[in-house]
């Protein structure tokens, strides 16, 4: 389970910041930074984990109880997050570290440390540590897995209602054997990865068979 250890370790205001969304299809790919102000109470604490290993109604619980420790003061937490376009532009990779950057530039305080989960890190105006399977070390980093995974899936709820083809609200872009098959019938719209190579492929291949 996470805890404070690594943040105890760093002194001062540490970040912890993670992304969702890498792997789909579809739709952006979303960071969150998470600075603690404030020691955590032991029941937000028991709320936090890798986003992965909680259902969606934890999850849900998780995000609301931050957000009102930030409206109470106690936590800082932004977002940034690099679009479908910019997926395609810059690769999935740079456009990944381009939205955690985003998200610790928008914080509102100046951490002295980023637990950035992962081996690659953007670039920051601090220092930044790489912790490989950070969001079940950390609480920061956990915090901001919760954060940035359950605002890209609301997004992507929205999305559906506008393109209720794909079913953005079941999948949220991930390549699920519907989803594809969606994506064959109808083809991209705006919020598909062109230039991302799943997609490209996908695509491609369909007009090799044609």
């Amino acid at each position: 389970m996470p805890d404070f250890t690594l943040e105890a370790s760093m002194g001062g205001l540490v970040a912890g910041v993670d992304e969702a969304g890498r792997g789909p299809l579809a739709g952006p790919v979303m960071a969150a930074a998470v600075v603690f102000l404030r020691p955590c109470p032991p029941e937000l604490a028991e709320l936090l984990d890798d986003s992965k290993r909680l259902v969606e109604a934890a999850r849900l619980r998780a995000a609301a109880a931050l957000r009102a420790a930030a409206a109470e003061g106690a936590v800082a937490i932004a977002l940034g997050a690099a679009s479908a376009r910019e997926i395609g532009e810059l690769n999935i990779l740079h456009a990944t570290m381009l939205a955690m950057r985003r998200a610790v530039l928008r914080l509102g305080v100046a951490p002295r440390v980023a637990l950035v989960d992962g081996n690659r890190a953007p670039k920051l105006p601090c220092r930044v540590e790489c912790v490989v399977g950070g969001d079940g070390l950390s609480l920061s980093i956990a915090a901001a897995s919760i954060m940035a995974k359950t605002v890209r899936d609301a997004g992507m709820g929205k999305l559906c209602l506008r393109w209720p083809q794909y079913g953005f609200g079941q999948h949220a872009g991930y390549a699920t054997p519907a989803h594809r098959a969606a994506l064959l019938r109808h083809g991209p719209c705006p919020h598909h990865r062109r230039g991302f190579r799943p997609v490209d492929d996908l695509l491609q291949g369909v007009l090799l068979a044609s």
